[in-house]
């Protein structure tokens, strides 16, 4: 690109390599994707990095814990055009996620508090007494019916069908996998996550098998948190050298 951008030590793809563990490919990758700054070139046009590309690197690798890599990408190559203002709104919107994920969370344990033994959804007319079916059901859960088919097919729930209608009737417990379905995906969980744990759910009468769960997601997320930490150190280190 005919300028250095930091004075001092010059650098081969492979030494970046190296010292973070990665392919010289794929250093070349992330100069072609912008996350790093161009590279200077040879008389022979081999690349030169040089500190500051090492340190773009490193603040890359150290966002994708807490962003994920899509995020992390967009946020360096804003740095790298010039447009710091943009990295910092993606970051906002990164750490607003992951409160919106807290969130979920609080929902989720106190949606399990809330389904104690016996609690029963408004009865569907001509059903006994907790019985209710689909079109009430999804609209309590603010779902639609055709999500409460597909968690049907997925196992996360079993309902009966009444002999003379055919129409499915969703019984208390029923209603109570809907919600903790419900309640995961929300937080993030996929289907096939989700129907092991409906299982023990299941199995053990009960609510405590999710309480695993739960703990594994809370650690999660503060693992979450303390990445953004890392990574908005690094990428500051990297704005400084920057100037």
């Amino acid at each position: 690109m005919g300028r250095n951008l930091q004075n001092g030590e010059r650098l081969r793809p492979v030494d970046l390599a190296r010292a973070h563990g990665l392919s010289t490919q794929a250093v070349r990758n992330y100069e072609e994707a912008g996350i790093l700054p161009a590279a200077d070139r040879t008389a022979h046009g081999y690349r030169t990095y040089t500190p500051l590309h090492a340190r773009a690197l490193g603040a890359f690798l150290a966002l994708v814990p807490g962003h994920g890599h899509r995020t992390a990408a967009s946020i360096m190559r804003a740095v790298n055009e010039g447009e710091a203002d943009e990295a910092l709104r993606l970051l906002d919107e990164s750490h607003a996620q992951l409160l919106e994920d807290r969130r979920t969370l609080v929902a989720v344990e106190s949606a399990l508090r809330d389904l104690e033994p016996g609690t029963a959804p408004e009865s569907a007319a001509g059903a006994v007494k907790g019985d209710t079916f689909i079109g009430p059901l999804a609209h309590r859960l603010g779902i639609r019916p055709a999500t409460l088919r597909k968690w049907e097919r997925a196992g996360l729930v079993r309902p009966r069908r009444d002999p003379v209608t055919g129409y499915r009737v969703y019984a208390e417990a029923d209603v109570r996998d809907a919600r903790l379905a419900h309640q995961l995906r929300r937080g993030g969980y996929l289907l096939e996550q989700i129907a092991p744990l409906l299982t023990q759910v299941r199995a053990a009468g009960g609510l405590e098998p999710l309480e695993a769960a739960l703990s594994d997601w809370r650690a999660r997320l503060s693992a979450r948190g303390r990445a953004m930490l890392t990574g908005a150190a690094e990428l500051d280190a990297y704005l400084r050298a920057r100037g």
